[in-house]
C-alpha cells in the first residue's frame, strides 16, 4: 500500500520554528513534485512549498524568506522547515506527491492526512 505519512506539527509560539516531515512508503519507482499545501479554517487549501526531483522550489509569497521545502530522495521524504511562525501560518498542513509507481506503470497523486500547526502565544 502506496502512503504518505507526515509529522511534526504541534503548537508553538509566534516567531517560533517547526519542521515537518512527509515520508513516502510503497512501491514506488520514482516521485516527481512533492509539496506542502495548508488549509486554514473556513478558507481554501492553498500551496506552500513544492519541490521538483531536481530540487527546484516553489513558495507562497506568504512564506518566502521563512519556510524553507528540501527533500531526501533516498528516503521518499519532504521536508518543510518553518521559521518566524506567525498567527496566520495557523492551519492543518497537508503533503502531496506525484508518484510513480510500477506493476502497473502509472502515475498517482497521493495526499497525506495532515497534520495541524497552531502559532499562538
Amino acid at each position: 500500500q502506496v502512503q504518505l505519512v507526515e509529522s511534526g506539527g504541534g503548537l508553538v509560539q509566534p516567531g517560533g520554528s517547526l519542521r515537518l516531515s512527509c515520508a513516502a512508503s510503497g512501491c514506488i519507482f520514482s516521485i516527481n513534485v512533492m509539496g506542502w499545501y495548508r488549509q486554514a479554517p473556513g478558507k481554501q487549501r492553498e500551496l506552500v512549498a513544492k519541490i521538483t526531483s531536481g530540487s527546484s522550489t516553489n513558495y507562497a509569497d506568504s512564506v518566502k524568506g521563512r519556510f524553507t521545502i528540501s527533500r531526501d530522495n533516498a528516503k521518499n521524504t519532504v521536508y518543510l522547515q518553518m521559521n518566524s511562525l506567525k498567527p496566520e501560518d495557523t492551519a492543518v498542513y497537508y503533503c502531496n506527491a506525484d508518484l510513480v509507481l510500477l506493476h502497473p506503470y502509472r502515475n498517482l497523486v497521493l495526499w497525506g492526512q495532515g497534520t495541524l500547526v497552531t502559532v499562538s502565544p
